[in-house]
């Protein structure tokens, strides 16, 4: 994506009002387009072969073919499409699924309609994401980010997927070593530089060295 090519994205909701809020939300970024909507996943599905769209927002719950049926028939018929799915829940088990079915994003909908366009522009650039609170990427303040009482922020898992970071492994490695997918890993991975308030790898595994969350 160049700042001359718009990115071309593509919404599927139940709801209209929901639907109408996402593409104002869109609408306010001057390098995203929306052009096309749908209101169950089977609309979806026809829409996609007459609009070269380069993202799709799924609606995880929606009639004719909900967000994750449909993300499979996508990942089947037009497998380099970026797909994003929108929903109400914020457990693992749903956000899990997601990614297992081949996801590039899972967007809370409590997610402030601001933040929408960053999120999307993150999933293009080949960052998993997670949304589920609404700040801006990055705005995870210093206080929350850093380890408390000596402790950690990180879960067991992601700890044990910053240590392989740290060794040098790559996500595939990383992938292998803990019998995962690579698109877990790399959710995972999100999840990391957002707890610590850094950016990529080399930044997490500084920080990791000096708050001595590892040896």
């Amino acid at each position: 994506m160049t700042s001359r090519t718009p990115m071309r994205v593509a919404i599927a909701d139940d709801h209209r009002l929901m639907l109408d809020g996402i593409k104002r939300a869109l609408e306010t970024a001057p390098d995203i387009t929306v052009v096309g909507e749908a209101m169950s996943g089977d609309e979806m599905l026809r829409l996609l072969p007459t609009i070269e769209a380069d993202v799709v927002i799924l609606d995880l719950r929606m009639p004719n073919g909900d967000g994750l049926e449909t993300l499979t028939r996508i990942r089947e018929t037009h497998p380099g499409l970026k797909v994003i799915i929108l929903s109400m829940f914020d457990d693992s088990e749903h956000i899990d699924q997601a990614l297992q079915r081949g996801a590039d994003g899972y967007v809370v909908k409590s997610i402030n309609p601001l933040d929408l366009p960053s999120t999307i522009r993150q999933v293009v650039e080949g960052n998993v994401h997670l949304r589920s609170v609404a700040v801006p990427a990055g705005a995870v303040s210093t206080q929350q980010s850093r380890p408390r009482g000596g402790g950690s922020p990180l879960t067991d898992r992601e700890m044990s997927i910053l240590k392989l970071v740290a060794e040098g492994l790559s996500n595939m490695d990383i992938a292998n070593r803990l019998f995962v997918t690579e698109q877990t890993v790399k959710f995972h991975l999100s999840n990391i530089y957002r707890k610590l308030n850094v950016s990529n790898r080399t930044e997490a595994t500084r920080y990791a060295y000096k708050a001595g969350l590892i040896e």
